[in-house]
Formats: structure tokens, C-alpha cells, sequence
């Protein structure tokens, strides 16, 4: 056996003292935020995938100490044009605000805006494009959700209480 290499009981020590200055996973279903944010956004398609997703990730609120307010705003982008000049492929970008205030004061606590975008594909018949552009916008709300989430999970440990 070398000495070179680590051996089990260092690996051992370095888990136990990583257990022991409180580190928790941030992405585990025990995070502070779970069950405490009210989520506020628009009554359309994406506004709906976007409550739907937040409440996956952050849990439906019991007694919410905290308000979102998010909304979503998407665009169209033709991506390949045939030479006959069909549309063959589209990007969906699309940007959401968020504003993130205590429930009970309306003060403002975080706030931000990400922007990300999928793809669909335009080549099948009128019903699978159709198709293909409605999971398109549903997978953008997902990914959007996700930013915001990742985003509050860093700041969860410095929000009041």
C-alpha cells in the first residue's frame, strides 16, 4: 500500500467533520423555505407550469411568512428557414421577474429576473407542431422555476424569520 494515497479513515474524518460544522444539503426536501412561500402569478398556461413547479420544489404553503410574485413573459424565434421559406425550428425565450416580500409587512426581501429558452421543432403536421410549441413553453416555466428556486435556496439562510 502506498502512503501516498488517502486511506479510508481520513475520507471517514473529513465526512464526519463536514457533519459536524452543520452543513445540510441545500437541495434536500428538509430546506427552511419548504411549506413558507405564497406563490403569486399570472392566471395563464405558464403562469400555472411555473406555480405548478414551485410548489414541487418548495412545498404548498401551510402558513406562509413569505409572498412570490412572479411573472413570465416568453418570445418567439425562428431559428431555420427553409429556401422556400418555411420555418423549421423555433427558440421560446423566456424572461421572469420575481419579487420575493414578507408576508405579514410587504417588505421587500429579494428580487430578480433570469432568462433561459428551449426549442421546438416545426417539421410535422400542424397538430405536432401545436404540440411541440405547448411542451416547449411548459419545459421554459420548469427551467425558469428551477433559476428561482436556486436563487432563493442561497439566500434562505440570511431571510428573517
Amino acid at each position: 500500500m502506498s502512503s501516498r494515497t488517502p486511506s479510508r479513515r481520513l475520507f471517514l474524518l473529513g465526512l464526519l467533520a463536514l457533519g459536524g460544522c452543520g452543513f445540510v444539503p441545500v437541495y434536500g426536501t428538509d430546506n427552511v423555505l419548504r411549506g413558507r412561500i405564497a406563490f403569486d402569478t399570472r392566471d395563464t398556461v405558464p403562469g400555472f407550469r411555473l406555480r405548478e413547479r414551485l410548489e414541487q420544489r418548495l412545498g404548498v404553503q401551510e402558513v406562509p411568512d413569505y409572498v412570490l410574485g412572479a411573472q413570465i413573459t416568453d418570445r418567439r424565434r425562428s431559428l431555420a428557414i427553409t429556401t422556400s421559406g418555411d420555418n423549421t425550428r423555433f427558440n421560446v425565450i423566456g424572461t421572469v421577474t420575481w419579487v420575493l416580500t414578507h408576508a405579514t409587512t410587504g417588505e421587500v426581501i429579494a428580487n430578480g429576473s433570469h432568462e433561459t429558452f428551449t426549442s421546438y421543432s416545426a417539421t410535422g403536421s400542424t397538430t405536432a407542431t401545436q404540440a411541440a410549441e405547448a411542451d416547449a413553453t411548459a419545459r421554459l416555466s420548469v427551467a425558469l422555476a428551477d433559476m428561482i428556486v436556486s436563487r432563493l435556496l442561497l439566500l434562505a439562510p440570511d431571510l428573517p424569520r
